[in-house]
């Protein structure tokens, strides 16, 4: 696959994951109890996580936690592709390994979904891609 190809799937992994995460979280915070998302039911499954007691009885946690690790790195990601900056492939390959270990946490908490095993997926394949795009970068320098 070329390079070009290989960065235009980057840039729509990192900008389709980085705004569905802001979207989730923004639900998250503006209904910490879930309900308008029809997620409050999920809540009790976080209770198996260190610290539920405190960080896990609403979702204002997990809301800013979407946020930072799939939401602002991703964006992030897109802007450093869009600035051609060198180290945007590796980073997308490390979104796209930060997106499967979330996923893994969900596997472990939440009972098996068609959800989470699609972004666990689609962090699959954002991590290949910005690897296999890093190493044709790496081979034309």
């Amino acid at each position: 696959m070329k390079a070009n190809t290989l960065r235009r799937w980057l840039y729509f992994w990192t900008l389709f994951i980085g705004l569905g995460a802001v979207a989730g979280s923004c639900g998250m915070l503006l209904d910490p109890t879930g309900h308008a998302m029809g997620m409050d039911a999920m809540l009790p499954y976080f209770q198996v996580l260190p610290l539920a007691e405190a960080l896990y009885q609403d979702f204002v946690f997990p809301g800013v936690a979407l946020l930072i690790v799939n939401g602002l790195t991703q964006l992030f990601t897109f802007l450093l592709l869009c600035r051609k900056h060198h180290a945007a492939s590796l980073c997308g390959a490390v979104c796209g390994v930060l997106l499967m270990l979330w996923i893994c946490i969900q596997f472990y908490i939440f009972p098996f979904n068609f959800m989470s095993t699609s972004y666990f997926i689609f962090g699959l394949l954002e991590a290949l891609t910005g690897f296999f795009l890093w190493r044709k970068e790496r081979q034309a320098a």
